[in-house]
């Protein structure tokens, strides 16, 4: 969804761009400043969410916007807004590409002034180009290395190119890594790009950037979630999202508790990094489960499993056979510590290296039902004392 929603919402603002200047040609001055509304408030709520490089994002945006309705509403072919625009076509993507790369930050820090100051350096050598440059010899350069389509796009299609270039690059690192900030910055290289692209187009930046601006807001929205409800760690909803949906059950459901065995001892002997594979490790069998549920982490090395409208006999088979198969998965240990830094060399010494050590995980699960109390949090207690009893009877077990 972080890919195909701004790619589809792109794709639409193109198609039916001259349908929104049409219905929107009695409200122009509302059209033009809804960016600056929307990219402000973007800007001031990434500071309390944490999300520094979704607010440079917002923060590049308004400034490429406010530069476009102040210096770049005259004919392209005067020589100063021709090369601001220019200008613009180059900056504007690399900046924001760049955003993939660098560490998350809050905005108002020393790395915000440090970035602002970097930012600073490039609008006054842009401004300085700008007005000692003759207007022959920009004439002469566009004519000379700025090919252009004609009537498709003012943009040279060597920048059309490199923008293309960076979008799909963008593209790729969303589905690689999946980070909200990655999105922020697709986002907002697609929505530019459109822009500066079809420049011709009566509108395009303020239609482009208002809708740029809505998908930055449910980026925001959606991160904001993620960070209270998901799990960082394992991937999966945690005791937050649990306990919201337990004051939504039916009458019928049942609650299992699991917990790794000896899972203090396996991380003393092999080190932390190693006990979070093993969480990780467990989270995705618990995803593969055969029986429709709903599982979360519960806290430390505790998951908590819910099935909706089944009693705990219907759900004991599926949660022998989940037991099962942690127990008879081989886990190989690696070794953290002498791993190369680099993911190529890593690879290539995987093939030479002697075969890791190998160890078996076992989990003990409790299980409880709706039929032993009318209240979840009993409920809870009930199947908690359960995994207890499994643990008590000898470990990796249902009780």
């Amino acid at each position: 969804m972080r890919f195909a929603l701004p790619l589809v919402l792109a794709m639409g603002t193109f198609a039916v761009h001259g349908d929104i200047v049409a219905s929107m040609s009695h409200q122009v001055e509302v059209l033009l400043l809804l960016p600056y509304i929307l990219l402000s408030l973007v800007m001031m709520l990434c500071q309390p969410f944490n999300q520094s490089k979704t607010g440079i994002s917002a923060m590049l945006m308004l400034l490429a916007y406010y530069l476009i309705q102040q210096n770049l509403q005259a004919p392209l072919a005067q020589s100063k807004t021709g090369l601001t625009y220019i200008l613009l076509s180059i900056l504007l993507p690399l900046n924001l590409f760049q955003l993939h790369f660098i560490p998350e930050r809050r905005l108002f820090s020393r790395f915000g002034l440090i970035y602002l100051g970097i930012l600073g350096l490039q609008l006054s050598w842009g401004w300085l180009l700008i007005k000692h440059v003759e207007p022959d010899q920009t004439t002469n350069v566009w004519q000379t290395y700025f090919y252009t389509l004609g009537d498709f796009s003012p943009l040279p299609l060597i920048l059309i190119l490199m923008l293309l270039a960076l979008t799909c690059a963008s593209a790729s690192i969303i589905l690689k890594r999946n980070q909200g900030y990655d999105q922020a910055t697709f986002i907002c290289l697609l929505f530019s790009g459109l822009t500066l692209a079809q420049f011709q187009q009566p509108y395009m930046s303020s239609i482009a950037f208002t809708v740029a601006s809505g998908l930055l807001l449910l980026n925001l929205m959606s991160c904001s979630h993620e960070l209270a409800f998901i799990d960082p760690l394992t991937g999966i909803p945690g005791r937050r999202a649990m306990e919201t949906e337990l004051k939504h059950l039916g009458r019928t459901y049942t609650l299992a508790m699991l917990d790794v065995d000896h899972f203090k001892q396996f991380n003393d002997k092999y080190g932390h990094k190693t006990g979070d594979d093993v969480l990780r490790l467990v989270a995705q069998f618990l995803l593969n489960i055969n029986i429709k549920a709903e599982v979360y982490r519960y806290g430390g090395e505790e998951f908590t499993i819910l099935f909706k409208g089944r009693r705990k006999g219907q759900c004991i088979e599926a949660l022998e056979e989940l037991r099962e198969a942690i127990a008879n998965y081989p886990m190989h240990i690696r070794d953290v510590e002498s791993r190369p830094l680099d993911d190529l060399e890593g690879k290539r010494k995987r093939g030479s290296r002697r075969k890791n050590e190998t160890v078996q995980i076992t989990v003990s699960i409790g299980v409880a039902d709706s039929q032993e109390d009318s209240r979840t949090a009993n409920v809870l207690k009930v199947a908690d004392k359960a995994l207890y009893k499994a643990k008590q009877q000898g470990r990796n077990q249902v009780a």
